[in-house]
């Protein structure tokens, strides 16, 4: 899978006010990988703060995924140099940098994602570059691997504006749960408070061309529908335990 031309055309599509759909993976097996990879999303996320994904699996579970054609995306454990570094030499995409409070933040993490001169993340050989084979090709895409940054907190909330003007931010994307309990209204997501934040996040975006995103965690055809037409553009759509826990209940 050529990944800089998708992570470019991801790119492309969503400064145009295009759509992208993917998905969410927090058990870490290769063969829901490569399932999903082949249901036609355009990224795959293996969540490595709430899922129990070790490094040592991410290189099979880009290579499951990759072979249909899907984009590898980590949701960092928090956004430490060497998560970064380690999801990325792995064979991601890019990353989903969890609960960012400031534009600093962002900045700093973004700066580990990438090879310098764009960035200060160590060069070497990895899986990445098929160990060295691929390097001078991995280079470019090293410059700028995909970043979203996720909008959890009282402090993004305030801090958005400034968020939302960082240079290579490609997206953000809600945390539902994490933003509510933030104000004290854990997994209230009909309070009037919540909707209303969920709103100024998504018009706020909109005026910086950034594309707004949240995840329909519970997975349903009408809710993603519904997202995609309040606006939303960039959209994780359920999760592997959910689809197989709804896809097995008896009645």
């Amino acid at each position: 899978m050529d990944k800089r031309a998708s992570t470019a055309q991801l790119r492309t599509r969503l400064l145009s006010g295009g759509t992208s759909v993917g998905s969410w993976m927090q058990i870490p097996h290769p063969s829901i990988a490569e399932i999903l990879g082949q249901d036609g999303y355009d990224w795959i996320a293996f969540d490595m703060e709430h899922g129990s994904f070790g490094v040592a699996q991410l290189p099979d579970l880009c290579r499951a995924v990759e072979l249909g054609g899907t984009l590898p995306l980590v949701r960092l454990a928090q956004g430490h140099p060497k998560d970064c570094k380690q999801a990325l030499d792995a064979g991601a995409g890019g990353v989903i940098v969890p609960n960012v409070a400031s534009a600093r933040q962002l900045m700093e993490v973004r700066d580990a994602c990438r090879w310098p001169p764009a960035g200060v993340r160590g060069v070497g050989f990895s899986r990445a570059n098929l160990f060295g084979k691929l390097f001078d090709t991995y280079r470019e895409q090293a410059q700028a691997p995909f970043l979203v940054a996720m909008i959890e907190g009282r402090d993004a909330l305030e801090n958005l504006p400034e968020i939302l003007c960082v240079e290579g931010l490609d997206a953000i994307l809600i945390g539902p749960y994490d933003l509510s309990a933030s104000m004290k209204l854990t997994a209230q997501f009909d309070s009037p408070e919540f909707l209303g934040a969920i709103g100024k996040i998504r018009v706020q975006a909109e005026q910086a061309n950034v594309a707004c995103g949240v995840h329909v965690v519970t997975p349903s055809p009408v809710i993603l529908k519904q997202r995609l037409a309040e606006g939303f553009r960039f959209v994780a759509y359920g999760t592997d335990a959910l689809f197989l826990m709804h896809g097995s209940q008896r009645s």
